[in-house]
């Protein structure tokens, strides 16, 4: 397949433009596709332009002015990319609220940004902004795209994403030429996109995104991985992340890859493999649970079919390791399992926004996924490393992109290791009314990412972890939390782990259960247990546990292993601020909330009694009364054990 040149960014630098380049080149090709009561329906170019000029002239009619914020809340819907570019092309800004957020970060995002406007999916998020109420000041019209459960709801400010389009097409009748001179005007120096930062604090930062930086640094990352209009992509990850933009917005836009919106979360896996895409992004997590769940199936399978799996997998393993494939593992093994994930047609693969454990990395590569790993940061317009075809080092990030990229590490230690720096043409301009903050992060061009790394030999990048958590025991050890947690999170059982040791004379692991996957397991094994937590303070699963914490230590350096580990009585979440939304580990919050655990552990108590309440996200409470069991893995010499010389 021949991929066309990328359009002329001189020229049209911004989405509306290139998207009223499109409409007019292009007006009857497929430019998305929604799966909607079980039907794929398609949206030509055509349509996508003429439903975004009604969104925009419909915006103006609203008193929406150039400058100013319009939020978009909900999941990954044609009409909010159209809302977005709407947006752009009347001079606003957009900003993506993820759909899960809480009350007290909506309300913050919409005050602090002054939005008038917010293109809210369905109910439940009109809900949201309904019950914030007079904590919204600024806010003048929600505009609902699914009107499914709002009929009888009066308030004022509600507008059917259908009546707006009515307003615009009236405006559109009345002055024909608006849309048109609107679009011209746009500039790719102007500020489109306010990307909120995955942050560690509760209040996130705003980073000012200009469209032309954005379509040129797309255009950086197709020079590496080219997509076209035969591509299929998938958008399962928030709109309101970084990559998400740059790939269902940014690259959608430019390559004209096709861009399918599956019909809701718990159906993705089925729309996916409806799709049989060409390329797809998932977070860290997402390859983690679709690996944890093949290994979970094999489990119900038949014996045979389990001997089968387990010899499949070997001879892949073992042929991945010459940097070969094993054509006996594909015909016994991958190509069914390919076909059944809808991997079938993948050219390329990325995992980005947080690390990915080795284990899971080759699984999927000996699977036959063409895995890449990217790494960036919102305020550099996401990914700029990537590893290259035929390049691929699973312990590292890849190189980046263009010679315009350009990657330091400075104040390295003995061993290499320092801060991640980086400049490139497109990164963002600043936090939006935070001087303070871009002073800080960006010095003389340089982005602080504030990640610590080094160079390989073969001049691949490798990130060790947040500076702020490399931690080192009593001992003296240094030790990355994040890298044996991967190694834990491999396992099929946990969902998540939080290892904890920094100015401690051991290491020690707080894990959390992958509730569907060990509750099968429960009831294959006759184990009665009625919640989350009940099933986490079983005899039988703290044993299950056991054996997989045992199976990471014999991997780990005698300094870096699990000397006692325990199971939390409920999964960490986003919700409580133990996660962010990318869901990497807020390490600050999970100290504070669980330090008498952490203490009690370090105290030789060999049971904790917990008496705690939690908050679930529609305000109902549970009180939970439990008892802890710290597991002793090592015995008291290693864990006294001097530090090792490097």
């Amino acid at each position: 397949m021949t991929i066309p040149p990328l359009p002329d960014l001189s020229v049209h630098d911004t989405l509306p433009k290139l998207l009223a380049l499109h409409a007019r080149q292009h007006p009857d090709d497929v430019a998305m596709r929604e799966k909607d009561f079980g039907i794929w329906r398609s949206i030509t170019w055509a349509q996508y332009q003429e439903r975004v000029r009604a969104f925009t002239l419909g915006l103006i009619k609203l008193g929406v002015a150039k400058g100013q914020v319009v939020a978009l809340l909900g999941d990954n819907r044609p009409d909010w990319v159209m809302g977005e570019i709407a947006a752009h092309a009347m001079g606003a800004m957009s900003l993506g609220i993820y759909r899960d957020a809480m009350d007290e970060e909506v309300a913050y995002l919409i005050t602090y940004a002054d939005v008038h406007v917010v293109f809210a999916e369905d109910e439940e998020q009109v809900d949201k902004l309904l019950n914030l109420g007079e904590r919204l000041p600024t806010l003048k019209r929600i505009i609902y795209s699914d009107p499914r459960g709002l009929r009888k709801y009066d308030d004022p400010r509600l507008m059917s994403a259908t009546e707006l389009v009515r307003l615009g097409e009236a405006l559109h009748a009345e002055q024909p030429g608006l849309y048109d001179s609107m679009v011209q005007a746009t500039r790719g120096e102007d500020v489109a996109v306010l990307c909120t930062t995955s942050g560690t604090t509760s209040n996130p930062k705003l980073a000012m995104l200009p469209a032309g930086r954005i379509l040129r640094h797309c255009a950086s990352y197709l020079s590496v991985d080219p997509k076209g209009p035969e591509d299929e992509y998938v958008s399962v990850l928030p709109l309101s992340w970084i990559m998400e933009q740059i790939y269902a917005v940014g690259m959608g836009t430019l390559s004209r890859m096709r861009v399918n919106f599956v019909e809701e979360a718990e159906t993705m896996m089925n729309d996916f493999r409806e799709v049989g895409p060409s390329f797809v992004l998932f977070a860290p997590r997402l390859w983690e649970q679709i690996a944890a769940d093949v290994r979970a199936r094999v489990m119900d399978a038949s014996p045979f079919k389990q001997r089968m799996y387990e010899y499949g997998m070997k001879l892949g393993l073992e042929a991945l390791a010459q940097g070969k494939r094993s054509w006996l593992a594909d015909r016994i093994l991958f190509n069914a399992l390919r076909d059944r994930l809808g991997f079938t047609n993948l050219k390329s693969a990325a995992t980005g926004g947080a690390a990915l454990g080795p284990d899971t990395f080759k699984f999927f590569q000996a699977l036959g996924v063409p895995m890449r790993q990217i790494y960036g940061q919102t305020e550099t317009m996401g990914a700029y490393t990537v590893h290259r075809d035929g390049d691929v080092d699973l312990d590292s990030v890849g190189v980046p992109f263009d010679d315009s990229i350009q990657v330091k590490v400075i104040d390295p230690d003995q061993h290499g290791v320092g801060e991640i720096v980086v400049t490139h043409p497109n990164m963002f301009t600043g936090y939006y009314r935070n001087e303070a903050s871009t002073t800080a992060d960006l010095r003389d061009g340089w982005m602080h990412t504030g990640d610590a790394g080094f160079f390989n030999k073969n001049g691949h990048l490798v990130i060790i972890d947040r500076i702020k958590d490399i931690a080192t025991t009593s001992n003296g050890d240094r030790f990355s939390p994040q890298y044996i947690e991967n190694k834990l999170k491999f396992s099929p059982y946990v969902a998540e782990a939080v290892i904890v040791g920094d100015r401690r004379p051991y290491l020690s692991a707080i894990v959390c259960i992958r509730f569907p996957i060990v509750s099968k397991w429960a009831e294959k094994n006759r184990i009665a247990f009625t919640t989350y937590s009940d099933l986490a303070s079983k005899a039988e699963v703290y044993e299950l546990l056991r054996s997989e914490v045992e199976k990471v230590n014999a991997t780990l350096p005698e300094h870096h292993r699990i000397a006692k580990f325990l199971l939390l009585y409920k999964e960490l979440d986003a919700d409580d601020g133990e996660l962010t939304r990318t869901r990497k580990v807020r390490r600050s919050v999970v100290a504070e909330k669980y330090g008498t655990i952490m203490d009690a552990i370090y105290a030789g108590q060999p049971e904790i009694d917990v008496d705690t309440t939690i908050t679930f996200q529609d305000g109902t409470k549970q009180r939970i009364r439990t008892t802890l069991r710290v597991v002793e893995l090592l015995p008291e010499p290693v864990r006294k054990a001097q530090p090792v010389a490097a």
